[in-house]
């Protein structure tokens, strides 16, 4: 028997994305009896190393930062929180809430938080929702899932309705040329000369004699 609680770190950023990230936390938290929900807002620090990812407390007077950084967190958390709550009148919302602040890169103090609390599960936002390569999931999310020791969820920003192409009905008389020359006009008198020769057609041989195989254009 163990009496550890099922935790759960999501990274905070104040971003609408982020908050979906943060709902999704509150939401598998809720489905155990003893659960915690940790937030993490990750001050940046400029830094020309891509492999960066060490501490800078030493180097930085982050007090302030911080101090800034974790009131506008909790505020952050606790209204999303209350969003939830209402949602779910009869549910499960007894699980902790805690909120960190952390001057450090944002991938790095993800999984350098997780490892210290022994986090069970990270839940991390991503800009794009195609795919896993780094240039598509976004660097947080990637630099997140390629060097964490606990699973990660990654949730992937709203599909964008596509828009579609505004595709206009074949002219009338383009139609009845094709069918009175039996092919061989494609176009009516107006549009043959607006389309001139952009449209030709090179018919080759079939490929065998006697097959099924269709015609190849070129």
């Amino acid at each position: 028997m163990t009496n550890k609680p099922y935790i759960v770190l999501v990274g905070v950023d104040f971003s609408l994305l982020a908050d979906r990230a943060l709902q999704e936390a509150f939401r598998l938290a809720s489905q155990h009896t003893h659960a915690e929900v940790h937030a993490l807002s990750a001050v940046p620090v400029a830094s020309s190393d891509p492999g960066y990812a060490v501490s800078v407390y030493a180097a930085v007077d982050a007090t302030s930062l911080l101090d800034e950084a974790i009131d506008r967190l909790q505020k952050h958390v606790q209204q999303q929180f209350e969003q939830f709550a209402a949602t779910r009148p009869d549910g499960n919302t007894s699980f902790l809430l805690i909120s960190h602040a952390r001057v450090d890169a944002a991938a790095h103090a993800l999984v350098q938080l997780a490892s210290d609390l022994s986090a069970d599960l990270i839940v991390v936002g991503t800009h794009n929702p195609k795919g896993v390569e780094r240039f598509l999931l976004g660097s947080v999310a990637e630099g997140t899932v390629r060097n964490a020791r606990c699973p990660v969820l990654v949730i992937p920003a709203p599909r964008e309705a596509e828009t579609e192409a505004l595709i206009t009905p074949p002219c009338p008389e383009c139609v009845r040329t094709r069918a009175a020359s039996s092919g061989k006009e494609i176009w009516c008198a107006q549009h043959a000369e607006r389309h001139g020769r952009r449209h030709t057609y090179h018919q080759s041989d079939r490929s065998g004699a006697g097959s099924n195989f269709p015609l190849v254009y070129k």
